[in-house]
C-alpha cells in the first residue's frame, strides 16, 4: 500500500501531515495529541514539513498555529523533490563512471587466448552487442546469409545503435554482405542503415558472392561467430566469442582479398531508397 514515506517523509512527518488535514489549523501541542507524535519531537517534525513546503504557519498567533497545504500541491512537491534527488544521484553515478572509466582504462589488456559461448537468442545478442561495444579500432562484419542483426525489431535496432556508437568512438566499420542478403532486407532496415550509418566516412558496405556464415571481427584479435538456429535461420541459436590473435589474423588475411574484389554498395541499393 502506498504511503507518504514512499515519497520521502518520515513516519512522524507522515502522521503529522495527515492529522493536519483532518484537524485544520492547530497548534503544535494539539497536533502532538491528535497525531501521536511525542511532544519532544513535534517541533522538529513541523520544521521538517515546513522545509518540504507541506505546511504553512501563522506566526502572528499565540500560540503559533500550523495548517497543511492541499494534498495535490503537497504530493506534487514531494514528487518533484524525489525527482530532483534522482537526477542528483544519476549525475553522481555518471561522475563515478567517468572516474572509473579513466582508472580502469589504464589497465593493460589481458593477453592469451580466451573463448566463451552463449545459447539462446537474448544471451547471444547480449554477447554480440557487448563485444561490438568493446571495439576500439576496427569492426568487420561478414554476413553470408539471413542474420538477425539485419532483421526487424529490437535486435536490429540494438546492433545498429552499437555500430553507431562505435563510429562515434572513431572505430572503422566494414560490412561485407552476400548480394542476396541485400535483396532480402526489409525496407525499414534499409532506411535505418541509410539514415544512421551509410554517410559516415568510417562506415563501408560491400557485397561479394559466395559468402557463407556470419561473424564479426573485433580489433583484429577477437571473433564472434554466429550459430544459426537450424529450425529458423533468422534466429541465432548460439554465439561463440573467441579471442585468439592468431586465428583472427588468419581470418583477416582471408577477408582482405574478398573485400578488395567486392562491389561497394550504393545508397540506392538499400531497400526503401
Amino acid at each position: 500500500m502506498a504511503s507518504l514515506r514512499d515519497l520521502g517523509l518520515s513516519e512522524y512527518e507522515a502522521r503529522a501531515y495527515r492529522s493536519l488535514l483532518r484537524t485544520g489549523p492547530t497548534t503544535a501541542k494539539e497536533l502532538s495529541k491528535t497525531s501521536d507524535v511525542p511532544m519532544g519531537r513535534i517541533y522538529d517534525v513541523l520544521n521538517g514539513l515546513e522545509q518540504h513546503n507541506l505546511v504553512r504557519s501563522q506566526t502572528a498567533s499565540r500560540p503559533k498555529k500550523y495548517v497543511a497545504v492541499e494534498p495535490d500541491t503537497a504530493l506534487d512537491r514531494l514528487l518533484e523533490r524525489q525527482r530532483r534527488k534522482l537526477r542528483e544521484q544519476a549525475d553522481q553515478y555518471e561522475r563515478v563512471v567517468d572516474e572509473l572509466t579513466d582508472e580502469l582504462g589504464t589497465a593493460g589488456p589481458v593477453d592469451g587466448e580466451f573463448w566463451t559461448a552463449t545459447v539462446g537468442t537474448e544471451d547471444s545478442i547480449d554477447l554480440l552487442v557487448e563485444r561490438l561495444a568493446a571495439a576500439e579500432e576496427s569492426l568487420i562484419i561478414v554476413a553470408g546469409g539471413v542474420s538477425p542483426q539485419f532483421d526487424l525489431g529490437a535486435v536490429g535496432e540494438r546492433v545498429t545503435e552499437a555500430l553507431d556508437a562505435a563510429l562515434d568512438r572513431g572505430v572503422d566499420v566494414s560490412v561485407l554482405m552476400a548480394p542476396e542478403l541485400v535483396e532480402s532486407l526489409p525496407a525499414s532496415v534499409g532506411r535505418r542503415y541509410t539514415e544512421q550509418l551509410v554517410d559516415h566516412p568510417e562506415f563501408s558496405v560491400r557485397t561479394a558472392p559466395g559468402l557463407s556464415g556470419t561473424f564479426e571481427l573485433v580489433d583484429n584479435v577477437e571473433v564472434c561467430i554466429e550459430v544459426p538456429n537450424p529450425l529458423d535461420p533468422g534466429e541465432p541459436f548460439a554465439m561463440i566469442d573467441l579471442k585468439d590473435p592468431e586465428f583472427a589474423g588468419d581470418l583477416r588475411g582471408r577477408f582482405d582479398p574478398q573485400w578488395e574484389e567486392a562491389e561497394p554498395l550504393a545508397r540506392s541499393s538499400f531497400p526503401g531508397e
